[in-house]
């Protein structure tokens, strides 16, 4: 038995089409279940509510083996620590009552960095991690940095302005992946049940490139010019409140950018198993370009 937490998430969507391809018995954690998708609802058990809740993770824990744990975006938390740490302790309760054996977690690079500690969201991944290996649970956290899904946050300028914009230089060369490789990643060490112990699992795409490599792909592959426009980190952090952030999270997003223009995206060496297939000029023919044109 698989658990799937954010089964109708970017990439918990794909994870689950990996274990259903798979035959393996799967149940989700899902808010709403009528968007799981048509498919899927006759080959999975559902469990309606959070994954926050200890009454959800306690019946859905219930006899797994392994759990796909990814903790959904919460704009406006009273603070990043609630938002990651505190949303997981109900479901690092249940991980001990049942016994389950194995967790994938959706986190962060940058452990062992000095960035590490004032890096907003990636501070509080690690400190999740910690919490969910102070069980005693195999774990395997997917390390990962920005995705390049992130950018369709900005296709209407991208779209209506040709601009994308971030408070990192523009000429710092970074890794990217996409949401397709990472559900790979996770589902192919959901069905593994060899795996034993703590370990972290670099995501990082094909290769390194700096936005303004990507202002020139998306040039490229949307046969109009795109550019892109840094802006400041207080500018950052004003324009995610004004959406709708709370401070607390628009500080700890902030926090995040600063550290990755600092290098903690770049501390872990590149490797063959560690780097994914989706090439960000692949990823805009078939995610972006769709969605800006």
């Amino acid at each position: 038995m698989v658990v799937v937490t954010a089964a109708t998430g970017n990439i918990g969507r794909r994870v689950l089409d990996h274990m259903l391809t798979s035959g393996a018995r799967v149940r989700v954690i899902v808010r709403d279940a009528s968007r799981l998708p048509d498919r899927a609802r006759p080959h999975v058990e559902v469990v309606e509510g959070s994954h926050s809740d200890f009454s959800s993770v306690d019946g859905a824990f219930k006899g797994a083996d392994s759990v796909f744990w990814l903790c959904p975006p919460d704009p406006r938390a009273q603070s990043v620590m609630a938002a990651y740490v505190d949303f997981t302790r109900a479901a690092c309760e249940a991980i001990s009552k049942h016994g389950v054996r194995r967790v994938v977690s959706i986190s962060a690079l940058g452990r062992g960095t000095p960035m590490a500690a004032n890096a907003g969201y990636v501070t509080a991944s690690l400190a999740m991690d910690d919490l969910i290996a102070s069980t005693g649970v195999n774990l395997r956290a997917l390390t990962m940095p920005s995705f390049m899904d992130n950018l369709l946050r900005q296709s209407e300028p991208i779209k209506h302005q040709g601009v994308f914009r971030s408070p990192i230089d523009g000429d710092r060369k970074l890794p990217s992946c996409a949401a397709r490789d990472i559900a790979s990643v996770a589902a192919r060490l959901l069905i593994d049940r060899s795996w034993q112990g703590r370990g972290e699992v670099p995501v990082l795409g094909p290769e390194d490139l700096s936005f303004e490599d990507m202002a020139r792909i998306m040039s490229e592959v949307l046969g109009k010019p795109v550019r892109f426009e840094q802006v400041s980190l207080e500018a950052y952090r004003a324009g995610a409140i004004q959406r709708g952030m709370s401070e607390a999270m628009a500080q700890a997003m902030t926090d995040m950018a600063r550290a990755k223009n600092e290098g903690l995206d770049n501390a872990v060496k590149r490797t063959p198993e560690n780097s994914t297939p989706t090439t960000f000029r692949q990823w805009c023919t078939e995610e972006l370009k769709p969605a800006v044109t």
